[in-house]
């Protein structure tokens, strides 16, 4: 095993059809051509292919779900669909992140239920500018309470998003739902039992989210979404100093390749046993995951 994968999308035609929208647009930015459905679909793998691109590279997946039906009114991916992929594929898979709108109130507390109890679901997965709430509205308190019930972390977006990137007001997502202080910080601070991990670099805070992670011990960093010769400075010295054990690796697949992404790492000179703590050792440890090197 090379490395654990803790964010990592799904690549068939359920994750396509839920995020078509943003992806759609983001393909017409970059080819600066118009695309259809159709082209977006036809990218789309299998399950099995999917699965044999974790295989390929030597890494152990994590799979996050996406709910952000009420902001969007795009469809969301089946929680039920995500775990049965973890189970029909444990070779490449070795676990999932449910999501659930936080805007369903007394139905997304069922659903996180359903996920982490009858699933056995990792825990809850929150994209605050696809979802537009704020982590620390009091509203969504019993999420978390739920989660701590149940022994089960939560993964928090931090930072900009490729959502709406480079389109005209971005598409209307708001950026402002994913700053780390005061918005997860108050939620680390109220809830000290629950882990909490922060996905991707969090630029433009990087700061803040650096500051926050060596404040509250039960705050974690994930680096997916980002090649690390793009880190902010700062993230880059203190992987190797005071955030060696609280950060793990991460890809964003299918947005970047596992391949791409550790020649980019070992590029950057990083210690061999740095390296080991980013790909899988502090994963390893922080999930309490069972899984050999």
């Amino acid at each position: 095993m090379k490395a654990i994968d803790v964010h990592a999308h799904i690549s068939t035609r359920e994750g396509a059809l839920s995020m078509m929208k943003y992806q759609k647009a983001l393909m017409e930015y970059y080819m600066k051509q118009e695309v259809t459905e159709e082209q977006v679909l036809s990218m789309c793998k299998s399950e099995e292919e999917m699965a044999k691109d974790f295989l390929d590279a030597g890494v152990k997946g994590i799979l996050v779900g996406w709910d952000a039906e009420t902001n969007t009114g795009q469809p969301r991916v089946s929680n039920d669909y995500l775990a049965k992929v973890v189970k029909d594929y444990p070779e490449a898979f070795i676990g999932a992140y449910a999501c659930v709108d936080p805007w369903k109130g007394e139905m997304a507390l069922y659903e996180a239920e359903h996920a982490i109890k009858e699933l056995g679901m990792m825990g809850l997965k929150f994209q605050q500018t696809a979802q537009a709430f704020y982590p620390n509205d009091r509203r969504f308190y019993p999420l978390y309470e739920t989660c701590v019930e149940l022994g089960a972390s939560v993964q928090f977006h931090t930072g900009t998003t490729g959502l709406g990137a480079g389109m005209p007001g971005g598409m209307g997502i708001h950026l402002k739902y994913t700053r780390p202080i005061p918005y997860l910080d108050d939620v680390a601070a109220d809830f000290p039992e629950l882990k909490i991990i922060c996905l991707h670099p969090s630029w433009p805070w990087q700061e803040e989210m650096i500051a926050m992670v060596i404040h509250k011990a039960n705050v974690f960093i994930e680096l997916s979404g980002w090649s690390p010769k793009y880190f902010p400075e700062s993230l880059k010295r203190e992987i190797k100093s005071r955030l060696k054990d609280r950060v793990m690796f991460g890809s964003d697949y299918p947005l970047l390749t596992h391949q791409r992404l550790f020649d980019d790492y070992e590029k950057e000179g990083y210690p061999a046993e740095i390296l080991e703590r980013i790909y899988y050792r502090n994963a390893r440890k922080i999930l309490n995951l069972k899984v050999e090197e």
